[in-house]
């Protein structure tokens, strides 16, 4: 009995019972579609937290106040929160490191804006024209925050679009309006492009105002929140955070780095430590998933073990007409076979279309892992080999005899 002639029987035995064999297979269909969905889902998640971290900026270090682990050779100890000063920032720019590009020192604080009737909770940022380069800002209409206005201590302000709805409505254009931030007013002179996000960390529900006038007539402060750095290059953020990190050592006369009163930071430890985590995650929600893989596995072999009982007597004339144990066990194998790689592509279709459709309802982007699909073909197909062996066995050591008297 050749391959072809077994392939042709093993699917005429499994379409005896169509409604027994969907229901073998149900279990590898919903493993494997949960297994490709998960996976999916959980790198379509990471990939979009990627992308809004690398959005605040290319190579983009931190510096604030207080104490934390750092990367570089720079790590922060017991500090204040209030060590940094615009000095400090105007130190590191004045340095001229190579592998600093851009300085941006900002001062942050949640308060409520008003304009007309309309009023608004959201965060107001003290900036230099430098935050433009540093965190990837692009102007809708208008113009940014200017040196002079730094200089000048001007009450202007950049709005971003959600602030714009919220106080004007959807399609307004804002520029030569007033708002007031802590009562006192500011002329608007333009709002940034959208840049997506929610929650306190909306890149659009932000206004932008000069660094002096945030310090000096909002909210009354001489240090400032942090200094944010673009690094020259990616290769070249360890030397920046160092090349940062000991100049303000040496302006706070501070001699140990572990005793620094900052704390240092970049985009790449951000986005390894969440990697880490939505990696993590990921893999142990595909895990529970895989359960039912195994679940699945089981239930293909009690089916193959009835199957082989039901075909005692089949088994008893082939093997009494001179079939061999070795075409016996191939034909249960391929059967099981069948039955987990037919429910591997079933559930692998299902899967992508489960990720596409949630990753639509949440708007994530939608992301299909190579490695799950092939995963999902090779452990269906190795679910057929391993839970099938045993039924296949079973039935190849049937006495042809007792086969044929079996009722």
């Amino acid at each position: 009995m050749d391959f072809s002639e077994l392939l042709s029987s093993s699917f005429e035995a499994l379409l005896l019972n169509k409604v027994r064999t969907a229901l073998a297979g149900l279990g590898i269909v919903i493993g494997i579609g949960a297994v490709i969905a998960l996976i999916s889902l959980g790198q379509a998640s990471q990939a979009a937290v990627q992308n809004q971290i690398q959005g605040l900026g290319a190579n983009l270090i931190t510096i604030t106040p207080g104490s934390q682990q750092g990367t570089g050779g720079v790590q922060g100890g017991f500090g204040s929160a209030t060590s940094l000063t615009y000095d400090d920032a105007l130190a590191i720019q004045n340095a001229n490191f190579s592998s600093i590009s851009q300085v941006s020192p900002e001062v942050s604080r949640r308060v409520q804006i008003t304009a007309g009737k309309n009023n608004t909770n959201t965060q107001v940022y003290g900036v230099t024209p430098a935050y433009l380069q540093v965190h990837n800002i692009t102007m809708d209409s208008g113009t940014f925050i200017t040196n002079a206005q730094v200089n000048g201590n001007q009450e202007v302000a950049v709005v971003g679009p959600t602030v714009v709805s919220d106080l004007f409505g959807d399609g307004v254009d804002p520029t030569g309006q007033t708002i007031r931030i802590n009562k006192i007013p500011f002329t608007i002179i333009g709002v940034t492009v959208s840049k997506g996000g929610s929650g306190f960390g909306n890149q659009d529900d932000i206004v932008f105002i000069p660094l002096t006038t945030a310090q000096k007539t909002v909210f009354g402060m001489t240090n400032i929140s942090d200094i944010s750095l673009s690094a020259s290059s990616a290769n070249g953020i360890t030397q920046a955070e160092n090349d940062a990190g000991y100049l303000l050592l040496r302006r706070h006369k501070i001699s140990d780095p572990t005793q620094a009163d900052f704390s240092m930071f970049s985009q790449a430890d951000i986005i390894s430590t969440i990697s880490s985590v939505t990696g993590t995650f990921t893999s142990l929600l595909a895990g529970i998933a895989a359960i039912s893989l195994l679940v699945g596995g089981i239930g293909i072999m009690n089916i193959m073990l009835v199957t082989v009982i039901e075909r005692t007597r089949e088994i008893g004339l082939r093997k009494a007409l001179g079939a061999k144990d070795s075409t016996v066990v191939q034909q249960f194998l391929i059967e099981a076979i069948i039955l987990t790689f037919g429910g591997g592509l079933t559930g692998m279709v299902l899967g992508i279309i489960l990720s596409l459709i949630i990753s639509s309802f949440i708007s994530l982007p939608f992301t299909i892992s190579f490695y799950a699909i092939a995963l999902a073909i090779g452990v269906s197909g190795g679910i057929g080999i391993i839970f099938g062996w045993y039924p296949a066995k079973k039935a190849a050591d049937l006495s042809p005899i007792e086969a044929l008297r079996y009722e």
